[in-house]
């Protein structure tokens, strides 16, 4: 059962981490799952260009959409009771929809970082029940550039975002590091809103940093435009879809 404190955090800062929801061994797992995923696919770097101008200099960074079409070990995750649990409980909902999975590496030294940021900008929704959950694989301190949110900032609504460069709030209104570092360990998962401003910092480390997002949904809430189409978006993470009926011409 969820903490109803975690829950009631959630509400009020937009964001929570859960301390160890996978084990050590499971993080070095997946971990070595997501280099294995990478490794196969041709590479590319979705680096946004202001986190460039953001870093004063070339930075990198490795990704993978729909991460469960690659591995069946990232489909089992999806479904895990234990993330799930979580997620229906963060947004007051027994049905848990996926909208979409991303792997993300940022590799030792020059891992890119991320201007702050709104999810919201890039998939709107009607009733704002849209979730994300970061995945920790490895050790992410400052360093190796953890996440950064500013609390509450989800009571905000919608914010205007700039599209040159990527798709981000003003760099000069929402700086980097004014945000509240949220460092984290293997196991650990960062659940937010996708109306919370967040961003994260270069990976300074010898290390890679290695997540996987989970972003997910309200069945009943939609999306405010045809945006963002994903393999296997709309599958039920948890319990079932209400709207099922109507989407096939079931119901009178």
């Amino acid at each position: 059962m969820t903490d109803p404190s975690m829950v009631r955090f959630y509400e009020e800062n937009g964001y929570v981490l859960v301390k160890g929801l996978l084990t050590k061994a499971e993080s070095r797992a997946y971990r070595d799952e997501c280099h294995a995923v990478l490794a196969r696919l041709r590479p590319a770097d979705p680096t946004w260009g202001s986190a460039r101008e953001l870093a004063g200099g070339p930075t990198e960074l490795r990704h993978c959409h729909d991460a469960q079409f690659y591995s069946a070990a990232f489909a089992r995750l999806m479904v895990d009771p234990r993330f799930t649990d979580v997620a229906a409980a963060l947004m007051g909902s027994e049905n848990v929809q996926l909208h979409h999975t991303k792997i993300f590496v940022k590799p030792a030294e020059k891992g890119s970082p991320f201007p702050m940021h709104q999810d919201a900008a890039h998939f709107p929704h009607t009733r704002h029940t849209v979730g994300a959950a970061i995945f920790h694989f490895d050790d992410a301190p400052e360093d190796k550039g953890c996440v950064r949110v500013v609390p509450g900032s989800h009571r905000n609504g919608p914010l205007p975002h700039i599209e040159e460069g990527g798709w981000h709030l003003p760099l000069s209104e929402w700086p980097l590091d004014a945000a509240v570092p949220v460092p984290a360990e293997a196991g650990d998962v960062l659940f937010f809103t996708y109306l919370t401003v967040h961003g994260s910092g270069i990976n300074r480390a010898d290390e890679a940093r290695t997540t996987l997002l989970i972003q997910f949904r309200d069945p009943e809430d939609r999306p405010a435009g045809d945006v963002h189409r994903s393999r296997g978006q709309g599958m039920m993470l948890r319990g079932f879809d209400p709207t099922d009926g109507d989407a096939r011409g079931l119901r009178p």
